[in-house]
């Protein structure tokens, strides 16, 4: 199977390979999910703070409308942005996540960052992204993780959403959380490219029975346009000889390689594109396989280089 479906630990089950709506741009953005499901693509990956949850929802309701799928036969994802970790804002932030969407509920909603920033109104900010009320002054809110968890059990319970997932989580953190949840989260995202391989945190999230999630599995090509320093230094993944040289064994893409690097180590993988015959290209990166040699290989790139870093935003923090 060229998507085959991967069983949660709740026994949901999702498509290996999603669609990510990461800077998918607003103007294209309905088109491109509309064009994405009659391509196959049946797992959607987006986030309030993607700014694009409206025309998402368009493109799904076209879809719908016209009969090319039912609402039953996608799984729509979104995150919780990081203003609304407070448990009276939770469910605040999720209802207009699903009007937006126009759905009535998700299958999966992931707490976006293990980090709580100081509230803003959606009347006021919406998406507040990282404004806190104060100019560019980013300040933090005495909320705990926990706490926020917790609110996401209780939609879990009104049936606002199926299934609790966590981004950009460490292991210590899991460690914690899996002490004291009530509904086990079934899905991680990451960011997981072979400049940052998170090898142990892997390791334990499966052992776990937590399905990964990549993101940015291209690892600076997917923040050359965010102007990332890191991103700019840094050996573009296409043109490694690592990459290029197994892409040329298989007659294959660097694209395909770096993408079936992750699906072949049992990771779910959300990658975006703004063209419809490279949507449809991802679709089949399942069709060969390495060697065991070749996934070492490219995992020894591995720098700990990470892109996408809580702490290159908030710097030296004011808590409230």
């Amino acid at each position: 199977m060229s998507n085959p479906l991967l069983t949660l630990n709740n026994g949901t089950k999702i498509p290996q390979i999603g669609f990510g709506t990461w800077k998918v741009g607003n103007d294209q953005c309905s088109e491109m999910i509309y064009e994405a499901i009659k391509a196959g693509y049946r797992l959607f990956d987006g986030a309030a703070d993607y700014y694009n949850e409206v025309e998402v929802g368009r493109g799904i309701k076209k879809a719908i409308d016209e009969g090319v799928c039912k609402r039953e036969d996608l799984v729509v994802v979104s995150k919780l942005w990081n203003t609304f970790h407070a448990k009276e804002n939770v469910k605040k932030a999720l209802k207009r996540t699903l009007s937006d969407l126009g759905l009535e509920y998700l299958d999966i909603y992931y707490m976006h960052f293990p980090l709580a920033q100081k509230y803003v109104p959606i009347e006021e900010v919406y998406p507040p992204h990282f404004y806190c009320g104060d100019g560019d002054k980013f300040i933090l809110e005495e909320v705990s993780v926990f706490e926020t968890y917790a609110a996401l059990e209780e939609c879990v319970d009104e049936g606002l959403i199926k299934t609790i997932g966590i981004s950009n989580f460490q292991g210590i953190l899991i460690q914690e959380l899996l002490k004291i949840c009530r509904i086990k989260p079934a899905v991680l995202q990451i960011e997981h490219h072979p400049y940052l391989v998170q090898e142990r945190l892997v390791e334990y999230a499966q052992m776990k029975g937590i399905v990964v999630t990549a993101y940015s599995s291209f690892g600076p090509q997917s923040f050359l346009e965010l102007n990332n320093k890191d991103a700019i230094g840094a050996v573009n993944l296409f043109e490694h000889e690592t990459i290029t040289s197994i892409a040329k064994k298989y007659d294959q893409s660097p694209a395909a390689v770096l993408l079936r690097w992750a699906t072949q180590r049992g990771l779910a993988i959300i990658p975006k594109s703004n063209k419809v015959e490279r949507l449809k290209a991802n679709l089949l990166v399942n069709s060969f396989s390495m060697t065991d040699d070749e996934l070492a290989a490219i995992a020894s790139l591995n720098r700990n280089l990470r892109f996408n870093d809580p702490w290159d935003w908030a710097k030296i923090p004011t808590f409230v």
